[in-house]
């Protein structure tokens, strides 16, 4: 299947006549036909009844237009993302992480960004920790960014800590533990616990949960799909959230109380070399100077 054969099937269903889809399209009425039966053939069904008094788009035909017109727009549209990029030479800045947790606080900094480099085009990918290691390798995004320890150890590159962060319970403020300074492991044993996935999480925040969990239920926690969706759960009354202090809830209906005994979580970025970089590299220097300063 190719844009043409779309093109052409596109064009004989809105004129339902060969002859005029052809004029439409300067080509000749063979190849359209040709085109048309080309696709028919590729896809296993007929998309046109035709007689020689009328063409009428069969059962088939009319569900695959919707499809056929999509296919075409997108394909319209990245044609004109390229010569858009040719025109202005657009330079694609990939940026990585493992949920958007750690992209929220990057509009600052993307901003400093763009004043520098007016050409930039930062690209943001919600990318699994499993696969972050060969997308590095590949060059398919230029930084990485989560905690020390998140990604395979067989990384070639390099980690650089930004900064470190606590891990918080998360309750609501009306909720008993609001009113402590900080809580310990035993003040959740009796908790309904909302936890993000074991697999995308630090080691650290893995062995807290271990921790907490030991000789408890699966009616005692949740677990849920990002930071967002527990407090999401929290604000509803589900439970408390235990998760990093990355990107702190601002609701004013909920309290974050540090977890006692617990050492700070390094937080950085992964990537393969600076060299030829200086986006990279100026974006970890304005990383550094203004999002990890605690």
């Amino acid at each position: 299947m190719n844009t043409f054969q779309l093109t052409c099937f596109v064009m004989v269903s809105q004129t339902l006549n060969f002859a005029r889809a052809a004029e439409e399209l300067n080509i000749t009425q063979p190849a359209v036909t040709h085109q048309i039966h080309s696709l028919e053939s590729e896809l296993g069904t007929k998309l046109f009844h035709r007689t020689t008094r009328a063409v009428e788009l069969t059962t088939d035909g009319f569900l695959f237009l919707d499809d056929a017109r999509k296919i075409l727009a997108i394909s319209d549209r990245a044609k004109a993302r390229l010569i858009n990029h040719e025109q202005h030479d657009e330079q694609i800045f990939s940026i990585g992480s493992y949920n958007y947790t750690a992209l929220l606080p990057l509009p600052d900094i993307l901003r400093r960004m763009r004043t520098e480099y007016p050409n930039i085009h930062p690209r943001l990918q919600i990318v699994p920790p499993s696969m972050s290691n060969r997308l590095l390798d590949e060059d398919q995004i230029d930084v990485f960014l989560g905690f020390q320890n998140i990604i395979s150890p067989k990384f070639n590159g390099t980690y650089k800590e930004l900064g470190k962060v606590p891990i918080l319970c998360i309750c609501l403020k009306d909720h008993p533990l609001a009113e402590q300074k900080s809580v310990h492991i035993n003040d959740l044993r009796k908790e309904i616990l909302l936890l993000e996935s074991p697999f995308i999480g630090p080691s650290n925040l893995s062995e807290l949960r271990s921790s907490i969990l030991k000789e408890r239920t699966a009616s005692d926690f949740r677990i849920c799909d990002s930071p967002e969706a527990a407090a999401i759960l929290v604000k509803a009354g589900y439970g408390i959230a235990i998760q990093t202090g990355l990107a702190i809830p601002t609701d004013d209906s909920l309290t974050c109380i540090p977890v006692k005994g617990l050492p700070m979580l390094s937080v950085g970025a992964y990537y393969k070399t600076l060299k030829g970089n200086p986006l990279l590299k100026r974006f970890l220097e304005l990383l550094k100077e203004h999002l990890y300063k605690k």
